[in-house]
């Protein structure tokens, strides 16, 4: 029988391994963590002929408990779909403001809005629905076409300029194009209405020939303070928010060539519980009026 060898520095039994001086040391692992590491061992070999748990050829060993997760998360879900199913059809037929009144109606139209926005609204909206160029942001309180519930719930239904026989119709005019202003007078045009929003008008231009044409030409749809026309989807031109943007290029671009944006009318594609959740949702993000 081969003599113990104790290392001198720690006073530990070697394995009698050694490469290149180094020599192993036998610490055995700590008693409590055997003990754990065997009852692992048994808690599987239960688990295994409890619960499901080996695949065969044509399915699965069942256990001696019959567990089935799997038929207890179609339970489950069944449950919730019937529970939503519930709240949706209350919604369907629950005025607006019925919806954000009730905690649970209002909870439900949140939640499948915020899931209805990001599968048909967050394209063109964004996903934090803050618009871009040509496409409003829905977080702040300047609505073309109005930011109440019955507003916001009209325009998801029937769009704007869509293929839907209420849907409403409005659009800017193209002055230039139609040969109504020339390009002077559309400069200062442009300069005039940048006034309105305390922007600094372009330079060699008559911002008074330019009120003159406004009051004309464009307050019968923005009214002569130009604090725009929710009816007609005029926009407030004093607030400095700009939908295609308020530099002068680009106000003589809208000015010159009209403008006719287009919404969907999601009432030929979603269900009407969809569409007044997205009403509820949207107007839930800060913006609604």
């Amino acid at each position: 029988m081969a003599k113990k060898e104790i290392d001198a520095v720690s006073g530990v039994e070697t394995t009698g391994h050694d490469w290149d001086g180094l020599k192993e040391l036998n610490n055995p692992l700590p008693r409590w963590w055997l003990w754990v590491f065997y009852a692992t061992i048994v808690y599987a070999i239960v688990y295994w002929i409890l619960m499901p748990a080996w695949p065969l050829l044509n399915g699965y060993t069942p256990g001696l408990l019959g567990n089935n997760q799997r038929e207890q998360g179609e339970i489950a879900y069944e449950e919730v779909v019937d529970q939503r199913s519930e709240i949706g059809k209350e919604i369907a037929t629950a005025d607006l403001s019925a919806i954000v009144q009730d905690a649970s109606m209002l909870e439900f139209a949140t939640a499948q809005g915020e899931a209805a926005f990001g599968d048909n609204c967050a394209p063109c909206h964004g996903s934090g629905a803050t618009g871009g160029p040509g496409y409003p942001n829905l977080q702040d309180d300047a609505w073309l076409w109005g930011g109440s519930l019955e507003a916001i719930h009209t325009t998801l239904q029937h769009g704007i300029r869509a293929e839907d026989p209420n849907t409403r119709l409005g659009e800017m005019t193209a002055f230039g194009d139609l040969g109504i202003l020339d390009r002077a007078q559309i400069r200062d045009v442009t300069s005039y209405v940048r006034t309105l929003s305390g922007l600094e008008p372009a330079s060699n231009v008559d911002v008074a020939n330019g009120e003159e044409i406004f009051a004309q030409n464009c307050a019968a749809c923005h009214g002569a303070d130009g604090k725009g026309n929710q009816d007609l989807g005029a926009p407030n031109l004093t607030d400095q928010i700009w939908l295609y943007g308020g530099d002068i290029e680009t106000i003589v671009q809208t000015i010159t060539h009209g403008r006719a944006g287009v919404m969907p009318a999601w009432s030929e594609r979603l269900d009407p519980t969809t569409v007044k959740s997205l009403t509820v949702y949207v107007h839930g993000l800060g913006g609604g009026q």
